[in-house]
């Protein structure tokens, strides 16, 4: 139906329909990312990946290193180049290798993978092995997270990403975040390893409620678009008016 409030100062009606999320398609049975995930167990890895542009100084990515490994919980970290190798000439197993501490690959074998090509994020926040997911909250991410029921430690870059985390964390309840913006100073190993844990240790009082909210979020998701729900409706009768109208 026509959202009430928004009707009052936008002068064509408006209709509230979503939360729509795209799927990146089919995934070959052959992908060694979806492979390592079956062998997790339930909600048990913290998903990492802050954006196709989601670049971090080699400062930062070594203390995000550390402090997943302090964390003690399993991860998936899809890691781009830190900025101070963007020009570098040599292969991603360099690069990721430069961008990491000495032997960090080797210390988390088993229990972190490090994933420096594309992944599919709807696909991968799909999954059932995933308990959290470290995001620089970009509008589509915090929808494709929020509609699997998966809690965010939120980790803001730029532009509106700062505005979302704020939503998420103060105004929703499905967050967590850094004491200070990620843009204003490096956040240190052991606040990352703290964040990480609140969203995927039982037992953290905090993240029982962070989680409970995710989950309610994705159940009036669903809600909203199931036969009757608001999207449904909504979408049904900006189709009537288009039809009306043509």
């Amino acid at each position: 139906m026509e959202d009430g409030k928004l009707s009052r100062v936008m002068k064509a009606p408006v209709y509230g329909i979503g939360p729509i999320v795209r799927s990146s398609g089919p995934i070959e049975k052959a992908n060694s990312t979806f492979e390592w995930l079956d062998k997790q167990p339930d909600k048990s890895v913290m998903f990492v990946c802050l954006g196709s542009g989601g670049t971090l100084s080699l400062e930062q990515t070594m203390e995000l290193a550390f402090g997943l490994e302090l964390s003690g919980q399993s991860f998936l970290w899809v890691l781009r180049r830190p900025t101070s190798y963007l020009g570098a000439r040599s292969s991603d197993d360099e690069e990721v290798s430069a961008g990491l501490p000495e032997g960090f690959l080797d210390r988390t074998y088993g229990v972190g993978l490090v994933v420096t090509q594309w992944a599919p994020q709807v696909e991968i926040l799909s999954h059932g092995s995933i308990g959290g997911f470290l995001s620089h909250c970009g509008w589509s991410s915090v929808l494709e997270s929020l509609t699997k029921g998966v809690p965010i430690v939120a980790w803001p870059l730029y532009a509106e990403q700062w505005m979302n985390a704020t939503l998420l964390t103060e105004d929703i309840g499905v967050a967590v975040r850094t004491s200070e913006l990620p843009s204003k100073r490096v956040i240190g190993r052991e606040e990352v390893a703290t964040l990480v844990r609140k969203i995927m240790v039982e037992e953290d009082e905090e993240g029982q409620k962070v989680r409970a909210k995710a989950e309610e979020v994705m159940a009036s998701s669903e809600r909203a678009w199931a036969h009757g729900g608001s999207s449904y409706r909504s979408l049904l009768e900006w189709a009537k008016q288009c039809r009306l109208v043509s």
